[in-house]
C-alpha cells in the first residue's frame, strides 16, 4: 500500500518515511503543498499524511483543492498548531483525521489504519486464491483455518501480487509498489521475498501459488489440490 507525506520539516519526515515503511507501506515524500497537491494527483494513495503548515500552499489548501477536484484518499492532517478552530477548519475543508504535534507515533499509525479501512476509493480489497486469504486493511493472511505470520514487506509483496491475481507482475512493479518510486533496492531484495513468501504459505500445505515467469516475474494463481 502507498502512502503520501507531505511534510517540510525534513527530520520528521524522515521519520515518518522509516517507520511507515518499516510497517510495510511504500512512502513517498515531499516537502511543500505545491509539490504534495502534484503528487496526490498523479498516484492513486491509500492515504495522505498532509502537514498544514507548508510552503508554497497550505495543507488546509491542499485538501480542499483535493476535495474539489472530487480526489477522495483519506486524509490525516498534521499541525504543530493547537486549538477548536484549527481542528474543524481541517475537517470542514475535508480532512479525514487530525493530529496535534508532538503526536505518539503509535496513534499515528493506528489512525492511518482506521482511515484505510474506512476506505476512500483507494481501498485494496480482500483477496480469495483458492484456500489463501488475505486481507490488506486487517493484515491478516490464512491458508484454510491457518493464520500465516508474514512480515510487513511480505505481506505487502503479497497483497499486490493478489491485487492483480492472474496476472504477471513485473519487477519492476513489485518494486515501486512495495518499497518507494525512488527506492535503490539490492537486485535481489524480490526474490528473497518471494523465497520467504513460498516457505511461508506454499511449500507447507503442499502448494504452488506463486508462479515465476522468467525474464519478466510472477504471478498468484489458484493452485488448491
Amino acid at each position: 500500500m502507498r502512502v503520501l507525506v507531505v511534510e517540510d520539516e525534513e527530520r520528521l519526515a524522515s521519520v515518518l518515511r522509516r517507520g511507515l515503511e518499516s510497517e510495510g507501506y511504500a512512502v513517498d515524500v515531499c516537502h511543500d503543498g505545491r509539490h504534495g497537491l502534484w503528487m496526490a494527483r498523479q498516484q492513486p494513495y491509500q492515504a495522505i499524511v498532509l502537514d498544514i503548515m507548508l510552503p508554497g500552499l497550505d495543507g488546509y489548501r491542499v485538501c480542499d483543492q483535493l476535495r474539489r477536484e472530487d480526489i477522495r484518499t483519506p486524509v490525516l492532517m498534521l499541525t504543530a498548531k493547537n486549538g477548536e478552530y484549527d481542528e474543524a477548519e481541517a475537517l470542514d475543508t475535508g480532512a479525514d483525521d487530525y493530529l496535534t504535534k508532538p503526536f505518539s507515533y503509535v496513534v499515528l499509525l493506528a489512525r492511518l489504519r482506521a482511515l484505510i479501512r474506512r476506505g476512500g476509493p483507494t481501498r485494496q480489497p480482500a483477496v480469495q486464491i483458492g484456500d489463501l486469504y488475505l486481507d490488506p486493511a486487517t493484515r491478516r493472511c490464512r491458508r484454510g483455518e491457518t493464520e500465516i505470520e508474514l512480515t510487513a514487506k511480505e505481506f505487502a509483496v503479497l497483497a499486490h501480487l493478489g491485487l492483480r491475481a492472474g496476472d504477471v507482475v513485473s519487477r519492476a512493479d513489485l518494486l515501486e509498489q512495495v518499497w518507494d518510486a525512488h527506492h535503490q533496492a539490492a537486485s535481489n531484495i524480490i526474490d528473497v521475498h518471494i523465497r520467504a513468501l513460498r516457505r511461508k504459505i506454499d511449500i507447507p500445505f503442499g502448494r504452488s501459488t506463486i508462479h515465476t515467469v522468467r525474464g519478466v516475474g510472477y504471478r498468484l494463481v489458484d493452485d488448491d489440490r
